[in-house]
């Protein structure tokens, strides 16, 4: 048989969030509000985590807290709106925008007076909440909010206040937005940032240690600095500072081998024919995993030859992991080194007449249940990852690279991450554990790979650890790490129909290929060539799907890779 790609299927977080778990590879496989609140209601606002929203039990208004700050529903609220109450003999509520000083009182939609008397708020003559040293009430897009002498502002749930933004200011800045020349920058999760003599702050605190900062930016779902001298940092959900290039800048990838397929070393197919089957469909590239076993670097030898006879490209993923063949995790991070760099080293060897210059050194190393510690979280921190495991895992990497190349200096190694591995990619690069502490060996490769299943998200767009907000993730690497994105598996899940998976194709195919000229994305190879079944290939034996292979083929015809 076929060997096929083994599917874990989805794994539901508690909080609600779903990610997919490892998969198999191409080779088988804080506001300052003191004094604005009693200390209860500061807790209660200062509690709500993530995007939690605490809906109005009387319809007042809904505030959604984000620790010290928040965004609220009423955001987008015209400011000259008048809407008629619900009640109170159809008193019309008070004009958006309406505030105390200087108006005597408010009204809002359910035809409830809210006043201000001696720094408390009260709605119909009773205190709303515990509240004290209010200097400003607001009534802004169906929601009442009040701000005191430190200014906070904190939006009513209909129970409590909440700690939020004000809510003037308006939602998610634009895609671009840079201070200056705005005074603040609001993300996704209704943060304020600014910028004051040179240090940045979010929500009135300091965000990590910045110093002699000359501007932050807005840009792919992440907060960005730079220094008086040029340098630029990413903020991280850490928040560490970390360097980088200017995320905005565009770069385009070599062309040439954008247009890829997976496929596998025991497949039923000759050499010859899977070549013709690559020229078919208009395919250049190919990626297959090997090991250092005869049978197994035989067959990819054979494929290498009529690859380089055809023209076409062979990108090889060196298929060693963390563990032995038993199955055991290797004891140390030497024996694993050990262990990739004498396969690394023969597979290189072997295969370096064939004119093969591209190599994958591990596939989805972070996915083993040795390394990552709950396999729900989409890896954006290095605390997903297992402190006492990892350095088996760099050993592995590490290893593979070396190997490869000390039988070829000019091959180009990629290592290959899943989900939202970033924290996981930074740690590496940098020379750290999970933990945080530093010194350690730095895994640097040439090329970052990454894999995208459906479930796993918008990889332009995927939300950290599964629920948070999203980021443009080859956005990041680009500016990170400086060298090609490759996307080396790319599909939806198995159980959809053939015609779900030529929708899919089509569509995501067609994001791909555009931030190609832009994001650095060298390649896009899709999983898989043949699976045996229907479940992931576009063809069966020979036979083709139509479906899919067809929605691949035309987008492939209609978008040359130049």
């Amino acid at each position: 048989m076929v060997k096929r790609r083994q599917f874990l299927g989805l794994v539901t977080a508690v909080g609600g969030s779903c990610v997919l778990t490892a998969c198999g590879g191409g080779g088988g496989g804080s506001g300052n509000g003191a004094g604005n609140a009693s200390a209860a209601s500061a807790t209660t606002g200062s509690a709500t985590s993530g995007a939690t929203t605490a809906a109005a039990t009387n319809g007042t208004t809904s505030a959604t807290g984000n620790g010290t700050s928040g965004t609220t529903s009423g955001a987008t609220t015209s400011s000259d709106q008048t809407t008629t109450g619900t009640s109170g003999g159809g008193t019309l509520a008070s004009a958006s925008g309406t505030a105390i000083p200087p108006a005597a009182s408010i009204t809002d939609t359910q035809g409830a007076l809210w006043t201000l008397v001696n720094g408390s708020v009260y709605r119909n003559g009773v205190k709303a909440g515990n509240t004290y040293n209010v200097t400003l009430l607001l009534w802004y897009g169906n929601g009442v909010y009040h701000q005191g002498t430190g200014g906070q502002f904190y939006g009513w749930n209909g129970t409590t206040w909440l700690a939020v933004n004000d809510p003037r200011l308006g939602g998610t800045s634009a895609e671009g937005t840079t201070i200056p020349s705005a005074s603040y920058i609001i993300d996704k999760l209704g943060a304020l940032w600014t910028l004051s003599n040179g240090m940045v702050l979010r929500n009135n605190a300091y965000v990590g240690v910045t110093s002699g900062v000359a501007m932050v930016l807005w840009y792919g779902g992440k907060i960005w600095c730079r220094s008086t001298g040029g340098q630029f940092y990413v903020c991280t959900d850490l928040d560490q500072w970390l360097p980088c290039s200017d995320p905005r800048i565009a770069l385009a990838a070599t062309p040439g081998s954008f247009h890829g397929i997976n496929g596998h070393y025991d497949y039923r197919y000759t050499a010859a024919q899977i070549v013709q089957i690559m020229m078919n469909m208009g395919c250049s590239t190919y990626r297959v995993g090997c090991t250092d076993d005869p049978v197994q670097l035989n067959a990819v030898i054979r494929l290498a030859q009529a690859f380089q006879a055809a023209g076409l490209t062979l990108f090889v993923l060196v298929n060693i992991g963390v563990r032995d063949a038993n199955g055991v995790l290797f004891a140390s991070e030497t024996i694993a080194y050990n262990r990739g760099r004498s396969c690394g080293a023969t597979v290189a060897a072997a295969l370096a007449p064939y004119g093969i210059v591209m190599y994958e050194c591990g596939n989805e190393l972070t996915r083993d249940s040795a390394i990552i510690l709950d396999s729900t979280n989409a890896g954006s921190k290095a605390a997903d990852f297992s402190n006492a495991n990892w350095p088996v895992m760099r050993g592995a990497m590490r290893g593979m690279i070396d190997g490869v190349k000390s039988a070829q200096p000019a091959a180009k190694c990629g290592i290959n991450f899943c989900v939202a591995d970033i924290g996981a990619a930074d740690a590496l690069w940098d020379g750290k554990q999970p933990d945080g502490t530093s010194g350690y060996p730095t895994v640097r490769w040439d090329m970052t790979t990454w894999h995208n299943y459906e479930v796993y998200g918008d990889i332009f767009n995927i939300g950290t650890d599964g629920a948070g907000p999203g980021f443009d993730l080859p956005t990041y690497c680009k500016a990170r790490y400086g060298v090609p994105f490759l996307l080396t598996e790319w599909n939806t899940g198995p159980e959809k129909s053939e015609a779900y998976r030529a929708n899919y194709i089509s569509a995501s195919y067609a994001t791909y290929y555009q931030a190609r000229k832009t994001k650095n994305i060298q390649s896009a190879m899709y999983y898989v060539l043949d699976s045996g079944d229907a479940t992931y290939g576009v063809m069966i034996d020979g036979v083709t799907l139509n479906l899919p292979y067809n929605a691949f083929v035309s987008f492939v015809a209609s978008h040359p890779d130049n």
